[in-house]
């Protein structure tokens, strides 16, 4: 693989498309919404065009994730949405695993201290990784209330460095799209993007991934035999 291995001390995961099989939900569900108006659409393609759609909006919605930090209400909207939690129905969760996760986890958090990077609320991020008993494999969790700006920007990664007491040139961060990729340049850490999420190939390169793998279950493989 080629990584520069021994510079890496920890290793910052995505979550969506990376931990927890989540793309197919969204496209699955933007296509429903599109279906209607293919005739209208590039080669009448519900299901590409939706695709596309999620990953065209993922970084200005990211960006609008970082609003409350910025207004200094980030901790009274946590409080509100627990509050709302608390009143509402309760509904099953249809969380999907990504294959070999766990595994690889298991085997990587005893080498490495490992991080959670996402740009999504805290709640849903913490309720995924507790629903499948993931959160003792790791040491921190960014996510979209623990830095001012989250990805493609590398505040969270930068902050979850800390955490770790390692430096960001230290970490790999690992993701499924082009904003985990920028993120982790923008931090000056080396980066692995993964084809079981919304990126592809030519994107996740033009990015400057340093690794492109199948899917994340491959990281754990390519590391032990470097």
């Amino acid at each position: 693989m080629p990584l520069d291995i021994p510079r890496i001390q920890a290793i910052c995961f995505d979550v969506d498309g990376t931990l927890r099989d989540t793309d197919d939900q969204y496209v699955a569900t933007f296509a429903r919404v599109f279906r209607p108006f293919r005739f209208l659409l590039p080669r009448q393609d519900a299901d590409d065009f939706a695709r596309k759609f999620v990953m065209t909006v993922e970084a200005p919605a990211n960006w609008a994730f970082s609003i409350p930090d910025r207004l200094h209400l980030d901790d009274e909207l946590a409080k509100l949405g627990e509050w709302v939690d608390k009143r509402r129905k309760a509904r099953p969760h249809n969380y999907l695993l990504i294959n070999g996760v766990r595994a690889l986890l298991a085997d990587l958090s005893a080498r490495y201290p490992l991080a959670v990077v996402s740009a999504r609320p805290r709640r849903g991020t913490m309720g995924f990784l507790d629903h499948f008993e993931l959160t003792p494999y790791f040491k921190c969790f960014a996510t979209g209330q623990s830095a001012i700006r989250t990805k493609p920007f590398p505040d969270p990664i930068l902050w979850a460095a800390k955490q770790m007491g390692v430096k960001p040139e230290n970490c790999l961060m690992v993701g499924d799209t082009t904003v985990d990729i920028r993120a982790g340049k923008s931090a000056g850490a080396q980066t692995v993007g993964v084809l079981c999420g919304f990126g592809q190939r030519p994107e996740l390169e033009r990015a400057g991934a340093d690794v492109i793998l199948e899917g994340t279950w491959e990281l754990g493989g390519g590391m032990r035999e470097a």
